[in-house]
């Protein structure tokens, strides 16, 4: 008896999820300079520098029609992986059309963008994870986004050519890793506005609805990249994005709800599915001394911020990555700036590829703590409920209206229990649970209770369902008058 009584407590320890165990983070950063084999042997040296030889991701784009590789860039790029990894890192290729007038709408198009990934990767087995599409929710790199009435088209198409595509990699390398989405990090969802576009919150919905009426049993993606940016350079990395369908660092909670509602019971894990940060930048103020560098103007949204605050929000955005159980890789974007102002300045070098910024000494200590910690610390409060809560929307409570629907918005699918007490009593009038999903609108309803004069006391707890994290805890006090 005790043999099974110790059986059945392994087995329930294994159903409660243990906090914030995870793989160990892989941490690294865009380097586009792999394609350059004069640039190859200092891009790797500054990788090294800075701890972000992990990962790193380079891109090549097609153009209608097209099925291989010039074969002096293919040899190029070979050089670059293979100098890279004998770094320490995994490499990422993503594949997408070169702009949105080469998007791949029809199946003799698609089959031909699938053909060429599948050619790639057969000449490139040292590659072992490839990105299919780059912001597909974005008409810059995919059109069109809406057709007749406003519905949604990009997400469909899109889900085609990664299904034909998943396929044709899988064929030509069955361990590859294929890796779906990309997207922005946000959307307006607002056909006819001049610049068409789609939250992710709503792309990934239609991506799981077009999954599923297409009777698809295999999966299209082995995990999901995403470019969790914030709207500017100086907002810190834990800011989240409660009433909008936008999806930055801080909003990992509504990610996970989005996959588990698009995915989850079908062919394609969703909940489970293994998150790439793809592109993560915070810009830095070009020194006046370095000028020279650079050329254009910087577009007045960017906000740079100084090298200390990048290196504060890099640190701490990895740390948040490491946090979150499914997020595999960061991606710093770039590792070297980019000469050209109306582009990014995030980098840990500066133009010239050789001079580091201040920041770089504490950006390469946070990498090498974030990623070689499977239980990393702090997670807790990173991770804590931080719902908009309203008691009385409404109306105050009185003796003959009783309490109101409460208002409740969470950020991730939530938990609430609410209760209702009069002051000095032994009991709560009222105790009620109930649960929210992410970014909609719950509520909640009190039982109607006999509300005599006094002082009573309203209170609300809210917890993620999805993962460990602080709960949030608020409450009202509110009196009854006696009538006259």
């Amino acid at each position: 008896m005790r043999r099974w009584g110790l059986i059945a407590a392994a087995v329930a320890a294994l159903a409660v999820p243990v906090a914030h165990a995870r793989p160990p983070l892989r941490i690294g950063a865009v380097v586009p300079e792999l394609l350059t084999r004069s640039l190859v042997p200092g891009t790797v040296a500054a990788m090294r520098a800075a701890s972000l030889n992990q990962a790193a991701r380079v891109t090549l784009t097609w153009k209608r029609g097209q099925t291989d590789l010039d074969l002096d860039l293919l040899a190029d790029f070979r050089y670059g992986i293979a100098t890279a990894e004998r770094a320490g890192a995994d490499v990422y290729l993503t594949l997408y059309p070169d702009g949105s007038s080469q998007t791949p709408l029809t199946a003799d198009d698609q089959a031909t963008f699938a053909q060429w990934a599948a050619w790639l990767i057969r000449r490139l087995p040292e590659v072992e994870h490839v990105i299919v599409g780059n912001e597909p929710n974005l008409n810059r790199f995919w059109f069109p986004q809406f057709g007749a009435g406003g519905r949604d088209v990009a997400a469909p198409a899109y889900v085609r050519l990664l299904a034909r595509t998943y396929d044709a990699l899988k064929g030509a390398s069955p361990g590859v890793d294929v890796v779906g989405g990309a997207l922005a990090h946000r959307g307006i969802d607002r056909p006819g506005s001049g610049r068409d576009t789609h939250s992710p919150v709503n792309f990934i919905l239609d991506m799981g609805k077009a999954y599923r009426q297409s009777g698809r049993t295999k999966p299209i993606m082995d995990a999901l990249a995403i470019h969790p940016y914030l709207d500017s350079s100086d907002i810190p990395p834990t800011h989240q994005h409660l009433m909008s369908r936008e999806i930055t660092i801080g909003d990992y909670g509504k990610l996970l709800s989005v996959l588990t509602r698009a995915f989850d019971g079908s062919g394609q894990r969703g909940s489970t599915l293994p998150i790439v940060y793809a592109e993560f930048g915070v810009e830095t103020r070009v020194p006046q001394t370095l000028a020279g560098l650079y050329a254009g103007v910087e577009p007045s949204t960017t906000h740079p911020v100084d090298e200390r605050t990048q290196a504060r929000y890099y640190a701490l955005a990895m740390q948040m990555a490491a946090c979150q159980r499914t997020v595999r890789t960061f991606l710093v974007f770039r590792l070297i700036d980019s000469p050209q102002l109306p582009d990014w300045q995030s980098g840990l070098y500066y133009a010239d590829g050789k001079t580091a910024k201040s920041s770089r000494t504490a950006i390469a200590a946070a990498a090498r703590r974030w990623r070689a910690v499977s239980a990393p610390t702090g997670c807790a409060a990173l991770l804590a409920v931080k719902p908009l809560v309203s008691f009385f929307p409404a109306t105050r409570p009185g003796p003959r209206i009783g309490i109101q629907p409460l208002l409740l918005q969470c950020n991730e699918d939530c938990a609430y229990t609410i209760r209702v007490t009069k002051l000095q009593a032994k009991a709560p009038l009222a105790v009620v649970r109930g649960r929210s999903l992410a970014g909609q609108t719950a509520h909640p309803r009190v039982p109607r209770v006999r509300l005599t004069p006094g002082y009573y006391r309203i209170s609300m707890r809210v917890t993620a369902t999805a993962y460990r994290a602080s709960a949030y805890s608020a409450s009202r006090a509110f009196r009854i008058r006696a009538r006259r």
